[in-house]
């Protein structure tokens, strides 16, 4: 068993790197999810630099919230390139090239082909609006409440070729309502979303989480079992 760990731990107990891990994010529409991310750096809690926030959607309001932040953004259309390994091939060269040591999906709603994501294995993470390995892919509130799940939830996962399927980093959970429906259900999910994005992203930064070949390592330890969020930060189940 783990200590609980807050967001302020690994700064906490100085673990952190003198130089901050620098951080790109991709994103396809509102930005909920990196705005959480942006107001754990402004709290103190979160030491990145946020290099470069991107998108295949133009209008994204993320590219919104990081230009206000100041961060450099990037739009690139799928439609300018002749197939889907073309275009994430670049906008993973583009990524690299902005200096980012780490990658997180956070609402980006492409799948990248297997091919141009080798070489950053290991230095992405994705979350995602189910308890992996249930409902891998899209609708995932709804599923939930067609299968009369009694639980939902989200997870932190390292990216892979594999659909939602690369090892699983953390989990947050929700009891599900008789009332319920898609909206409440993702509405009240949300916040914890918020929680546990930033909170993964801080292990990754003072460098207890990290990815093996058997998948995530924290402090030098296999993760055989995804953290839980819980009232004060992540804990084993």
């Amino acid at each position: 068993m783990i200590a609980t760990l807050s967001s302020t731990d690994a700064t906490d107990a100085g673990q952190v790197s003198a130089t901050p891990l620098k951080v790109a994010v991709l994103a396809s529409g509102r930005g909920s999810n990196l705005a959480a991310l942006l107001a754990a750096r402004d709290r103190g809690e979160l030491p990145v630099d946020f290099v470069l926030v991107g998108s295949d959607k133009a209008s994204a309001h993320a590219l919104q919230l990081a230009e206000t932040a100041g961060i450099a953004t990037l739009a690139l259309s799928p439609r300018n390139y002749p197939d889907r390994r073309s275009f994430d091939r670049d906008l993973l060269a583009r990524i690299a090239a902005s200096g980012a040591e780490v990658l997180v999906l956070a609402g980006f709603m492409r799948v990248l082909d297997g091919e141009a994501l080798a070489p950053w294995i290991g230095r992405v993470i994705n979350i995602h609006p189910s308890l992996l390995p249930k409902y891998r892919g899209l609708h995932t509130h709804r599923r939930a409440l067609e299968a009369g799940d009694r639980e939902h939830g989200a997870s932190v996962h390292y990216v892979t070729a594999e659909l939602d399927g690369g090892p699983l980093i953390a989990q947050a959970r929700i009891t599900v309502h008789p009332g319920d429906d898609e909206d409440s259900l993702a509405q009240r999910l949300l916040p914890l979303e918020h929680r546990l994005l930033p909170t993964v992203l801080s292990l990754m930064a003072s460098r207890r989480l990290r990815w093996s070949d058997d998948g995530a390592q924290l402090d030098n330890q296999p993760l055989r079992t995804p953290l839980a969020l819980g009232e004060h930060g992540l804990h084993l189940p």
